[in-house]
């Protein structure tokens, strides 16, 4: 039997974690979300504090999420997304194609972390409700200035790619988190989402499609699936959902 995936990330938010489960589910890999076990069976957060503590072996891994697999322990979601899509047939089979990819997957975490920027954009180890004045100001400027020049990215690369998919014909792993962005943004703003998004076809329809992919569905459906909420990237508060 084929050595199980680890992964390490926080139990209760989607998070960052949730690019990589979306990997692991469409592939159909044997994974154990170790966070989310009970502590009589060696989950909870002591194993993932562990990790960020330093006090596991192998190479140090910064922060969650970590994937371990063997002798290798791997952070970063888009390092993390583009090992498994490379060991499982979501990757390119040209050397080039897949760093076009990975940087795919690059813009995908740099939109993540403006989108939790704007609810923490002071320090992150405050609370939102003390930084709520400067949150204001950080996600008019996200919905106004940003979100319209993201959505709009994605849509002229689907239209380009010549297939129904960011790579073409083929499902890659930047496929599966574009899909959870698209999710979240939704789920945060709304009503400035709505506003950008009537502008991007291809990507609600690329949307769609993720979500009707067999074993992506099922896992949606799932109680595997953590719902958004506001202990992660995207978090909505009605406030915040300023639009012009």
């Amino acid at each position: 039997m084929t050595e199980p995936y680890e992964l390490y990330y926080w139990p209760i938010r989607p998070g960052r974690g949730e690019f990589v489960r979306l990997v692991l589910e469409e592939t159909g890999a044997h994974y154990v979300d170790v966070a989310r076990l009970p502590e009589d069976e060696g989950g909870g957060f002591k194993p993932l504090l562990e990790f960020v503590q330093g006090l596991r072996p192998g190479q140090p891994a910064y922060a969650p999420p970590i994937l371990v697999h063997g002798d290798l322990v791997l952070a970063q979601s888009a390092a993390i997304c583009a090992y498994l899509g490379e060991r499982h047939g979501l990757a390119p089979d040209d050397s080039g194609r897949r760093m076009q990819a990975l940087q795919l997957q690059l813009t995908i975490a740099d939109v993540s972390d403006e989108a939790h920027n704007t609810h923490h954009p002071i320090n992150a180890a405050l609370y939102y409700e003390d930084q709520k004045d400067a949150a204001r100001e950080a996600s008019k400027s996200f919905l106004d200035q940003r979100l319209p020049r993201f959505l709009p990215y994605f849509e002229r690369v689907l239209e380009r790619s010549g297939g129904e998919w960011l790579m073409g014909d083929g499902l890659t792993y930047p496929d599966l988190s574009l899909f959870q962005l698209v999710e979240g943004l939704a789920y945060a703003f709304p009503k400035g989402f709505a506003h950008v998004a009537g502008s991007t076809p291809l990507l609600l329809d690329h949307r769609n499609r993720v979500a009707q992919r067999p074993r992506i569905a099922a896992y949606l459906a799932s109680d595997r699936r953590l719902a958004f909420n506001e202990h992660g990237i995207f978090r909505h508060y009605p406030e915040l959902d300023l639009s012009n």
